[in-house]
């Protein structure tokens, strides 16, 4: 997280102690959603390809979009790039999906099969709810 996001969190949160925090799905999707960069990291512990791992994300935001009556072409292409992202790659046990989420909505994608972080994402895909997702 961005420097500035304790204190962006803190307007809502502030005074409430850790419990309450972490039994809150408000507070996490605070933190998704805020206005301050992310940095995710999704590390491997069984070997999975990247055609595996993007399908079921794809079949879970479309399901989710659907259901709230928020997908449209836009949402449909951001998911078909998110594919293609994916479609040549294979993680065995300790390789990384890094996402870097900027507040106007992008959503940074890396690959990496060690602990390095590389200094250019491989795919960068703009759309505000898939970068949420």
């Amino acid at each position: 997280l961005e420097e500035n996001a304790v204190p962006s969190l803190a307007v809502r949160w502030k005074g409430k102690n850790a419990e309450e925090l972490t039994d809150s799905v408000e507070f996490f999707r605070d933190i998704v959603t805020g206005p301050f960069e992310k940095f995710i990291q999704v590390k491997m512990i069984l070997p999975l390809t990247g055609k595996q791992y993007s399908e079921k994300v794809v079949e879970n935001c479309a399901a989710y979009w659907k259901a709230i009556g928020a997908y449209s072409d836009a949402e449909a292409k951001a998911l078909d790039k998110f594919l293609e992202v994916f479609q040549t790659e294979s993680f065995p046990p300790g390789a990384s999906i890094l996402f870097t989420q900027a507040p106007l909505g992008s959503l940074t994608i890396s690959f990496t099969k060690d602990d390095s972080i590389p200094e250019v994402g491989s795919a960068v895909i703009e759309h505000k709810p898939l970068s949420e997702a």
